[in-house]
């Protein structure tokens, strides 16, 4: 075994990885990209834009090292996990807990990735929602119809796992190490397919369409599940992965006394820009290069009066706004984009950070679900009555800065469902308001450009992240107050993301193992 090396090198966008090594590294035999990131900056001033390496090489006669994961197998074990939920992070919990032996049980409320379009179809066209399979219920979370992005922030050795999983599935190779991988919603669909047909020749039963309506309790433990279409089961490990949306499941455990507490989210707006113009501002002569592709932003301002923060959230280059509700009498604004990022228009969720015990009562623990209701509710009331209801309620930056609905026709949009001319000081609260007019005079400082008075503003942004922690064990990664019960993923409070619950779930199933292995010994 040789000598394996690191060196990172920045190269100009257009030219050859595999050239440039011949010349400047002619000692180098084979390389592993680690990763590929693109800098940009100043392409609107003329700079080229460049790639930023990170790779392994190795010499002649010599070869890379080989890490290889050895789980213990525990396929005499007669437990079958319950995973509740078939988003990222139940799926990664069924991956890892058959690489054991183990073979979990799925239940999922909404129905296959294959299938759910369909019925969202509907909803986007003909406000005809489905409160079962919809935008966030279904296999594959809410993440399915999103921007594929895979970026986290959290730090990990299980991430190379679940990107090689992506990768095992059918994403692209460069998704293993290029920086801020993007799949499109397209692509991650049929990602999910082929994973959840490797998990059913493993042994792994999938029951779509199957609503896990209570949990079964016995004193401070959780010994299983019940189902009105499937009846009960019984198991010794319940993985709680239902995304931040199944706000029944949160009354289900308050009611029960499984320990949660509130917490801190973000609301706004969703800015939509028309696509050739944001590229133009931020790539100059570079814009609509192949190479480099749809713009991106991130942004972010601090406000040291208030101690807020207002700032960028799952940016989708060449996107669409989609509605994204969970309930009849609520819109939520979500974005969404495919692989080729080609829609003519760009978007970005803008919001404000909201407190806990301030914003809303930290007295019940469900108070943040309410505050988030209450916005949704207000949206839909207000797009009804000038239209039908499911039309989304947007502002012109312009008229939005100074506080007017405006007389403009309405705008074309990327939305399916169309939106409707409203004030959006009548639906979100005004310290959102107010700190989002500020924040994009302090964007539009950074992108010059940015704060385009025909930009639209479409609302509510409501649904980052979960309100609600479920309170667990840092090793066992068990409930707080009840044996048997494994929080897992952006529901329970302990992600923001595909990767970081897929992460969650390798964790859980991890733990679930290791409780196995101790009782077998």
């Amino acid at each position: 075994m040789g000598v394996q090396k690191k060196i990172q090198f920045t190269l100009e966008f257009d030219r050859d990885l595999h050239s440039y090594l011949k010349e400047e590294y002619p000692w180098v035999s084979d390389y592993r990209v680690v990763s590929k990131s693109l800098d940009a900056r100043g392409a609107n001033k003329g700079r080229r834009p460049s790639f930023i390496y990170h790779l392994e090489v190795v010499g002649e006669n010599d070869e890379f090292e080989q890490s290889i994961e050895k789980l213990v197998d525990l396929k005499d074990c007669n437990h079958r996990p319950i995973i509740i939920g078939a988003g990222p992070a139940g799926l990664y919990a069924a991956l890892r807990l058959t690489e054991y032996g183990l073979k979990p049980i799925i239940f999922e409320r909404g129905d296959s990735a294959q299938k759910r379009m369909q019925k969202i179809a509907k909803f986007w066209r003909y406000g005809q929602l489905d409160l079962d399979t919809n935008v966030c219920f279904g296999e594959g979370g809410a993440g399915l119809f999103s921007d594929g992005k895979l970026i986290t922030r959290v730090k990990s050795n299980h991430i190379s796992y679940v990107m090689k999983k992506i990768v095992d599935f059918g994403a692209p190779k460069e998704t293993a190490y290029t920086s801020n991988p993007h799949l499109g919603s397209n692509k991650i669909r049929n990602i999910i397919f082929k994973m959840s047909e490797y998990l059913k020749n493993c042994g792994v039963d999938i029951f779509y369409n199957t609503k896990v309506d209570n949990l079964l309790f016995s004193g401070d433990q959780v010994i299983g599940i019940a189902t009105k279409e499937r009846g009960e089961f019984k198991s010794d490990f319940v993985i709680l992965a239902t995304g931040h949306s199944a706000h029944e499941v949160y009354q289900h455990l308050s009611e029960n006394g499984v320990a949660m507490k509130g917490k801190d989210f973000a609301i706004g707006v969703r800015i939509e820009h028309k696509r050739e113009y944001l590229d133009k501002i931020q790539l100059g002569d570079f814009c609509g290069d192949p190479l480099i592709g749809s713009s991106r932003y991130r942004l972010a301002d601090h406000n040291k009066e208030t101690g807020r923060g207002c700032y960028s959230f799952c940016m989708c280059p060449g996107g669409y706004v989609l509605s994204s509700g969970t309930e009849k009498d609520g819109i939520v604004v979500n974005g969404m984009s495919n692989y080729k990022r080609s829609s003519a228009w760009s978007n970005s969720a803008l919001v404000v950070s909201v407190k806990a015990g301030i914003d809303f009562s930290s007295d019940d623990v469900l108070s943040g679900i309410k505050f988030q209701r209450d916005i949704e509710k207000r949206a839909f009331e207000l797009s009804r009555k000038s239209a039908s209801g499911r039309e989304l309620p947007y502002q012109r930056v312009g008229d939005f800065l100074e506080g007017k609905i405006g007389k403009l026709a309405d705008p074309i949009s990327s939305s399916p469902s169309k939106i409707v001319k409203s004030n959006l000081d009548e639906i979100l609260p005004n310290f959102v308001t107010e700190h989002l007019r500020s924040s994009l005079e302090s964007f539009d400082r950074k992108i010059k450009g940015f704060m385009n008075m025909d930009a639209l503003l479409i609302a509510p942004e409501t649904r980052t992240s979960s309100p609600v922690t479920i309170s667990r064990d840092k090793i066992s990664y068990q409930s707080l107050s009840h044996a048997g019960l494994y929080p897992c993923g952006e529901g329970a409070g302990f992600a923001g993301g595909i990767t970081s619950s897929a992460v969650d779930g390798v964790n859980v199933a991890d733990a679930i193992a290791d409780r196995v292995k101790g009782a077998s010994i």
